[in-house]
């Protein structure tokens, strides 16, 4: 089968299109077609190894899994003989964390995997866009407790995880605010933020502008500013938080203070790729596409992620 592969970490030109050994599955798995993944800021993090936490996780001087992606949408084409949750020719979507291997065409998962039936009313390029910036979403949203009626900005509201969050956390009742570029400013309405912030022109810290949460879904916005911007017993997200200098900076404020600074890594659910199932199915949650790139120009994909203005997500045909 026909995959991408990275042998080192560097910049977007060690992805390599190849041939490797089509996967067999397991007597508890299944063995997916994928017709669609996606590039995230996750994956860009994990090709050059930054921050160098990554290694660790991956590898000290070289990579151990040579073969990323974590988002995949596609048919299911064979299962093992203990699978019952699919059958061959369901369509899927889903999430492949622990083993990555998305760009490529085939990946097998095991049935209690984060895979899940995909929307009806979804296309395959359309589904990848949903699960890793929803995921990570609802997952931080959940962990701050947003309640209908709180006030919530969402600083970096035009990337994946942003445009989620802005439409999530409306569903959920609450007023949001969200910060972007003047060019995103109608994209992030039309998700329904109530107010929008141009960063390039307002510093959201200095307005004397208070709020429950502020959900950070980029890493750039300003920590004592927004700390400062929370209400008391307000909860400060930070979805980018894997530099030790922010986070003993968050544990002494939530050790100090009313205010709790919330990081660390998005757990995903197949529960969690269902609630979001039924709210797409319902209409109230739609996937944002930026980009779309064929496999073969997936080193192009991750050089436009690596410039940091994507709108929503960027998307790859298999």
């Amino acid at each position: 089968m026909k995959a991408v592969v990275n042998d080192v970490y560097g910049p977007p030109d060690v992805l390599r299109l190849t041939e490797i050994e089509k996967p067999v599955p397991k007597d508890n798995e299944v063995l997916i077609r994928i017709y669609a993944t996606a590039v995230n800021s996750g994956d860009v993090r994990m090709r050059k190894a930054d921050p160098f936490l990554v290694r660790f996780m991956l590898g000290l001087f070289k990579p151990r899994i040579k073969l990323m992606g974590i988002i995949l949408a596609g048919e299911v084409e064979a299962t093992g003989k203990d699978v019952t949750r699919f059958k061959q020719g369901d369509q899927v979507y889903g999430i492949s964390i622990k083993t990555f291997g998305a760009y490529a065409e085939y990946k097998c998962l095991p049935e209690d995997g984060v895979i899940a039936l995909k929307p009806a009313n979804l296309s395959y390029p359309e589904a990848a866009a949903i699960p890793f910036g929803a995921n990570t979403a609802l997952h931080f949203l959940r962990k701050a407790k947003l309640q209908a009626g709180q006030k919530i900005l969402i600083y970096g509201a035009s990337g994946s995880v942003g445009t989620a969050a802005v439409q999530l956390a409306k569903i959920m009742g609450a007023e949001v605010t969200a910060v972007c570029s003047s060019a995103n400013a109608s994209l992030v309405k039309s998700l329904g933020a109530d107010i929008v912030i141009d960063y390039t022109k307002e510093d959201f810290s200095k307005n004397g502008k208070h709020y429950d949460i502020v959900f950070d879904a980029v890493g750039m916005s300003p920590f004592s500013g927004s700390v400062h911007s929370l209400n008391k017993n307000g909860n400060y997200i930070r979805v980018v938080h894997m530099s030790l200098p922010p986070i003993l900076k968050g544990l002494g404020v939530s050790l100090t203070s009313s205010k709790k600074v919330i990081g660390g890594v998005a757990i995903d659910t197949v529960e969690n790729l269902n609630y979001l199932t039924g709210l797409i199915e319902a209409g109230q949650l739609k996937p944002v596409i930026d980009r779309t790139y064929p496999l073969v120009e997936l080193a192009e994909a991750h050089r436009y992620v690596d410039g940091g203005h994507k709108k929503g997500n960027v998307v790859i045909t298999v």
